[in-house]
């Protein structure tokens, strides 16, 4: 009591002038990324500091040196997972379709092949539902580096969350700054840092396309995937991409126990065509890489032979979870409110973003039983009154908001023929003359 306390302010770290310099527009090196990665996992830099770096990257742009030398820092600086094998297979969806619950179809299929297939999976950020989402209904995620490596001994798969694990964790430093704002500028580092630290050696890219994806055209999915593969090879990855078609949510579910009850059916040859098609066609490509032939027709025996059905139950048993479980088993939201057609015509559209927000709003992912549940597709005919879609919640109050956001957005559009509705509005509307105002006589 009563003494001195010398107080010096803290000096800025280093990584600010190099922060300073890329928004100046300027190309960083590989040791200066190194400084700011690290000082991103030290905390040594503000909110705003990381916000201002962020946007810069998205203004400026990265160049193919920039974007190896941000994957390697962000491997370097977090765990490393090393296989005895040589070979190690992974498959990544960049994501932005609804529904896309292949994973849990893909990896017990490869499995199923003799390929081993550690996969690690994000949740949910903005989707109704990630791949951890949609598995830790089925059996516990979270599993540690030790753990991981045992089940992956025992089933040659796994699907767990990556965020319980230390690999690549500035990765999620950015991820937190870039979804306030809306921009993914670090995408390939992103995903090749995370692919790096677990091992993989052979890696397939999803690239969805469509109006409503993140991929509009083909030509931009081509350059996206010179990138990823270019960035492959730098970092000794064997990648290939497939581009898929991003138009519609993949199969009927949208929501964590919704996807997974829809994906242990296809894997019991029921379940929509459209998830199993693209299961199999992706399964397919990683058998390829692997040397085998004709990797599609194998993928989709090893499902219709139950060998893939089989695969995922040993995997849902060492992870913890139950073998026997049933689709019917998997709980749901017990509120339902189904969504019918005012009109008949031809389903023409169905809005990816609208369907998520509406299962969003309806609880998913946090509530594990809420969701959507489509039952209709692009180009099905539909009467009038029959059921769209069917909103399912664990809360009266998300349920209601979940239909009056619904009823705005009707996220499913019917055509109509030509001369049911030509003329839809008229301005100035004409308003039927007022009566004539008489006294009583």
């Amino acid at each position: 009591e009563g003494g001195e306390v010398d107080i010096q302010p803290a000096e800025k770290p280093e990584s600010i002038r190099f922060i300073q310099d890329k928004i100046e527009g300027r190309r960083l090196t590989a040791p200066e990324i190194k400084s700011i990665v690290v000082d991103v996992i030290e905390n040594r830099l503000s909110d705003v500091e990381l916000a201002s770096f962020v946007t810069a990257l998205k203004i400026r742009g990265l160049s193919m040196d920039e974007v190896e030398a941000f994957t390697r820092a962000m491997v370097e600086t977090g765990e490393v997972i090393a296989w005895e094998e040589e070979r190690v297979f992974d498959k990544h969806s960049i994501g932005g379709v609804p529904g896309d619950k292949t994973t849990l179809l893909v990896v017990p299929i490869l499995a199923s092949a003799g390929l081993l297939i550690p996969k690690t999976s994000s949740r949910a950020i903005t989707s109704p539902a990630g791949t951890a989402d949609r598995v830790e209904v089925l059996c516990p995620v979270d599993l540690t580096i030790d753990e991981i490596r045992e089940v992956v001994r025992e089933t040659r798969g796994c699907m767990v969350w990556g965020g319980a694990l230390e690999l690549a964790p500035a990765d999620d430093l950015f991820i937190n700054v870039e979804y306030p704002l809306s921009i993914d500028p670090l995408l390939l580092p992103s995903i090749m840092s995370k692919k790096k630290a677990i091992g993989s050696t052979h890696v397939l890219i999803d690239i969805p396309m469509g109006t409503q994806a993140k991929v509009k055209t083909l030509e931009e999915a081509h350059a996206l995937a010179r990138d990823f593969i270019e960035l492959g090879r730098r970092l000794n990855i064997h990648v290939e991409c497939a581009v898929t078609y991003g138009e519609q949510p993949i199969g009927y579910a949208v929501g964590p126990a919704l996807e997974a009850r829809e994906a242990l059916e296809a894997l019991m040859g029921r379940g929509p065509i459209d998830l199993r098609e693209k299961a199999t066609n992706l399964a397919g490509v990683l058998l390829e890489m692997a040397g085998i032939e004709d990797g599609k027709a194998m993928a989709t025996h090893l499902v219709e032979a139950g060998e893939a059905e089989g695969k995922l139950r040993e995997i849902i048993s060492a992870q913890g979870g139950d073998p026997e479980v049933m689709p019917e088993d998997i709980e749901i939201g017990e509120k339902c409110e189904v969504i019918t057609s005012d009109q008949r015509g031809r389903v023409v559209a169905i809005s990816n973003s609208a369907v998520a927000h509406i299962a969003r709003e309806a609880g998913a992912p946090k509530d594990k039983g809420a969701g959507v549940l489509l039952k209709v597709k692009l180009g099905d005919e539909v009467s009038e009154g029959e059921p769209l879609f069917e909103i399912y919640a664990e809360r009266g109050w998300k349920m209601e908001a979940a239909v009056s956001l619904a009823e705005s957005l009707r996220p499913i559009r019917l055509s109509r023929r030509i001369e049911e509705r030509m003329l839809i509005e008229r301005f100035p509307k004409r308003f039927p003359p007022k009566e004539p105002f008489l006294l009583e006589r």
